[in-house]
């Protein structure tokens, strides 16, 4: 093959498209999409790790008030962990060729995440009915956005799971289908990760020593 035409060929075209096929065909396709969702990630870590910034400088003010502890985010943060490790169990069964293993982990996956999500509107009409409630005190105020925005990530999760859900009857390309499932598998894992954080830092008494030594005001 000559030089000229090697400088000449189009990828773009369908002889070429053939021997992209000969390679996963939807390779470049997989690479981008997980690409971009590790950038999206990282662009919802800074968001949620600048709230943290903000809440922990919030808290050195004189009238600062704590919002009260509810156990019944304890529930729901073991029922966001259970909806992860349904989702790894799909992933991999679907790696190992289990259909129907792969289709039970993904619906425990979404109904667990349902439940976590029911869970917390609980917690925010438990939290309202408290004598302690007050909108204006700032750390009620951080305490529904936060979780509120957390919230809203999941349910957008809860799109993409159920374009995933949707396909996994009736005739499928594994390949696709378990890239899918990959994909939601690190997105429940992630946001797992960030509620762990808030969790732990937020929502579970008053860590103010530590939140200030995290932003560097201490």
């Amino acid at each position: 093959m000559s030089i000229f035409h090697e400088l000449t060929v189009k990828p773009w075209m369908t002889d070429q498209g053939k021997v992209d096929d000969h390679y996963a065909g939807g390779a470049f396709s997989g690479l981008a999409k997980k690409l971009a969702l590790r950038v999206f990630l990282a662009v919802v870590a800074v968001l949620f790790m600048l709230m943290v910034f903000a809440y922990g400088g919030r808290m050195v003010y004189e009238d600062w008030r704590p919002a009260p502890e509810l156990r019944l985010l304890w529930a729901n943060t073991f029922v966001l962990i259970l909806g992860s490790v349904a989702l790894q169990w799909a992933q991999y069964s679907v790696r190992r060729g289990q259909m129907d293993a792969m289709r039970v982990g993904l619906l425990a996956g979404g109904a667990f995440t349902v439940v976590f999500l029911f869970g917390q509107l609980l917690a925010w009409r438990q939290l309202s009915t408290m004598v302690y409630f007050d909108i204006r005190n700032p750390a009620i105020g951080f305490f529904y956005m936060i979780t509120g925005l957390h919230g809203l990530h999941l349910v957008g999760g809860l799109v993409a799971w159920g374009r995933t859900v949707a396909k996994v009857w009736g005739d499928f390309e594994v390949a696709k289908i378990r890239q899918s499932v990959e994909l939601c598998t690190t997105y429940w894992h992630f946001l797992l990760l960030v509620w762990l954080v808030l969790f732990g830092l937020l929502f579970t008494g008053n860590n103010l020593d530590i939140l200030l030594k995290l932003c560097g005001i201490r």
